[in-house]
């Protein structure tokens, strides 16, 4: 499953995850084997052998012979690992197929101990103090049947310059490798996997006939790099293909014409301009979904898309424009990321993207747009704009989404003047509307009534109304924080119709008490950083499901909040009172448990 860069309400700022390189193959890979053992079988990440054991609790000695602190949980299977070995073990017994040697402190592997092992499947030495020189070429000549190599995190600087043909992964990550050979990875017809990050590699040291002859590896790992240009005679059959992280300028012409099973490539954090790519760079990745090429220097958006393509980053470059007939081809995409660009107010020409059809969510944070791109998608689910110069939004601005889920527009320089009443009127599945952190002086007319998160903190409101708020029986989540609001300001029955209101944050504004009639579904509370000095018995009378209230920074003292006022709240669990002139004395509920809490008793 690829990885998706948008969740529903993100906040704004938020980094999406990278797709993770691989499975989690620097664990140790016989750390489950460890006594005492879970009953039931035990799987072992990213072990591709469908014969490795599947072992059980056993209180017994083994039968069989085994090295002096090491386990052997069967007659096959020797670990060794976390034991701070400075000397390869002996009495291994010649019918391991499993040997994990991984945590320790060997600096070299005896040619002599290792050609005993001819059975060994899988060999993992991670984590160690192993040299090249403590890894001599011949050691692995005898091993005809190793299916899994892990030499992750030692002190390699150069690769094996042979390894066995049986070979299907292969982790040599987090070393100081410069070179490798022909026969390191060539010649391997059965290898899939090959982790190569987090080295020293440059072009010079990785040969053009590295993969020779290992057609079938479908994943290669070598970011964190010194590659200058995309390597050529990649495998053809590769599906994952890392890159990041490196010094790459350029990819050279036809470098990617072979890998029509590619589906995913990540070149994100290298020196790349327009110069260094061109038409074909992509044209025939027929399979290709994900293609991350952020934290580079393009000032363009590539031509030459495929039509497969589903997720495009292209953040944190120096994009001035976007050319509609750039992304003609890329009819399936889905995520496009634009953010920390250059584009200004001719950035997105109308209807630069509406060829996009199927594209559910569209970063345009921290640019310098100053309105919402006109002809965007019909079918567009999320629009992110946060941190632009958006300062009005009319009527029509956003006529041509009626399928945004969430929209947020935070950070930029509306105000309520501009704001047009109708504004939102053709969104009627809005569910998630961030207006922080904007020139608000009042609640925006017309919100579709499913709305289920408003946020509007760090504005300048100064009043709450009814009708500002009626219609959003649906609303669960409000943010009020950090504007100039009074409790005088906020008019009887304002909170009437939010029958669905679990979380309220009215914190850091001017409110002298805690405002009443709160709605009964209320489950969270922010009043902190107010001018509170005096909680009533009646206080929250509205609110019985009432789970965590925060009062910290107000000005309460001692005997500031009666002793009934929580009387009729059992769910309480968090009431947070740091940070007042005095340590405030708090009386919960019999029903209530007593857990510490900032500032209460």
């Amino acid at each position: 499953m690829l990885p998706s860069p948008w969740r529903p309400c993100a906040l704004p700022g938020t980094h999406w995850a990278v797709h993770p390189q691989r499975p989690s193959l620097l664990l140790p890979l016989l750390l489950l084997l460890l006594l005492p053992l879970p009953p039931g079988p035990l799987p072992v990440p990213g072990l591709e052998d469908p014969d490795f054991p599947h072992l059980g609790e056993s209180s017994q000695p083994p039968p069989w012979a085994c090295p002096w602190r090491c386990s052997c949980p069967q007659a096959d299977v020797v670990d060794c690992g976390g034991l701070d070995l400075r000397v390869f073990p002996d009495n291994i017994t010649k019918e391991a197929r499993f040997l994990s040697l991984q945590n320790n402190q060997l600096q070299e592997i005896p040619y002599n101990e290792l050609s005993r092992l001819s059975g060994l499947r899988t060999l993992d030495l991670h984590n160690n103090l192993i040299s090249s020189e403590g890894l001599p070429d011949e050691a692995f000549e005898s091993l005809g049947q190793l299916q899994h190599l892990y030499v992750a995190h030692n002190r390699l600087s150069l690769a094996p310059q042979f390894l066995p043909r049986s070979l299907r992964v292969a982790d040599l990550a987090a070393n100081q490798v410069t070179q490798i050979f022909p026969l390191t990875f060539g010649e391997k017809p059965a290898l899939r996997s090959v982790y190569l990050h987090n080295n020293q590699l440059g072009n010079s040291g990785l040969p053009s006939d590295a993969f020779r002859g290992s057609e079938a590896i479908a994943t290669l790992s070598l970011s964190n790099n010194q590659l200058s240009y995309l390597p050529p005679s990649l495998p053809a059959a590769l599906e994952r293909l890392h890159l990041q992280n490196n010094l790459i300028a350029k990819v050279p012409r036809g470098a990617l014409s072979r890998q029509t099973q590619l589906r995913e490539l990540y070149l994100q954090h290298n020196r790349l301009t327009d110069s260094g790519l061109d038409a074909t760079t992509f044209s025939k990745l027929h399979s290709l979904e994900y293609l991350d090429l952020s934290h580079n220097q393009l000032a363009t958006v590539p031509v030459g898309l495929p039509e497969t393509l589903t997720i495009l980053h292209l953040g944190r470059n120096r994009i001035r424009q976007v050319e509609a007939a750039r992304l003609r081809g890329a009819r399936s995409l889905r995520y496009l990321l634009l953010q920390h660009n250059e584009l200004g107010a001719t950035g997105l020409p109308a209807r630069a993207l509406r060829p996009l059809r199927a594209l559910h969510a569209l970063h345009l944070y921290g640019n310098r747009l100053e309105q919402v791109p006109a002809g965007l998608p019909r079918r567009l689910a999320a629009l992110l704009m946060p941190h632009n110069l958006v300062a009005a939004l009319g009527a029509r601005d956003l006529a041509s989404t009626p399928s945004l889920t969430e929209l947020n527009l935070a950070y930029n320089r509306l105000t309520s003047a501009r704001l047009h009443r109708r504004a939102f009127h053709r969104l009627p599945a809005l569910r998630c509307l961030d207006l922080a952190g904007n020139q608000l002086t009042r609640m925006p007319a017309g919100l579709p009534g499913v709305l289920r998160a408003l946020r509007l903190q760090r504005n300048q409101l100064r009043t709450l109304e009814p009708e500002s708020l009626a219609g959003l029986g649906q609303l669960q989540e409000l943010g009020l924080a950090h504007n100039r609001l009074r409790v005088g300001d906020i008019w009887p029955g304002t909170w009437h119709e939010l029958q669905a209101l679990q979380v309220l944050d009215l914190s850091h504004n001017e409110l002298s008490f805690v405002p009443p009639d709160l709605p009964e579904s209320l489950e969270v509370l922010h009043l902190q950083g107010n001018r509170i000095s005096h909680v009533g018995p009646d206080a929250f009378l509205s609110t019985p499901r009432l789970r965590a209230l925060y009062l910290r920074a107000n000005r309460l003292h001692l005997t500031s909040i009666e002793p009934q006022a929580f009387l009729g709240l059992p769910h309480l669990r968090v009431v947070d009172t740091a940070d007042n002139p005095e340590q405030v004395l708090v009386h919960l509920p019999p029903s209530a448990p007593r857990r510490p809490r900032a500032g209460g008793s």
